[in-house]
């Protein structure tokens, strides 16, 4: 089986567009760290760490210190596929961050990305 692209890719290769994504409708590059803090349990200086050393999403996410459970509560479509049902784990992991900067982009509020 072929491995993705994606899992190989640095973080930091990708983070820029997350960022760019929020702020063209107007979030911050602070709320795209909340989210990114909030899955994975990492700390902004562990996380802006992760960014500098460029790791790729594979050991970005084996790394993570405490990914978040209520992860498991996204739900819907992101590139055409429902991310619950995304069978492959570490892609799972990265369609749940796309998920959530996909609705940080679309105006919900961050109680409401967060699952709180």
């Amino acid at each position: 089986m072929v491995e993705h692209k994606i899992f190989s890719m640095s973080v930091a290769s990708v983070y820029p567009h997350y960022v760019t994504k929020a702020e063209k409708k107007q979030r911050t590059q602070a709320e795209v760290d909340e989210i990114f803090r909030w899955l994975t349990g990492y700390g902004q200086e562990d996380l802006e760490d992760q960014l500098a050393k460029k790791v790729d999403f594979r050991t970005f996410f084996a790394e993570a210190p405490a990914m978040n459970p209520n992860r498991k509560l996204i739900k819907g479509v992101i590139c055409g596929v429902r991310v619950e049902e995304i069978e492959e784990p570490l892609m799972q992991e990265i369609r749940y961050l796309d998920k959530l900067i996909d609705e940080l982009a679309k105006g919900k509020k961050m109680e409401k990305i967060l699952r709180k």
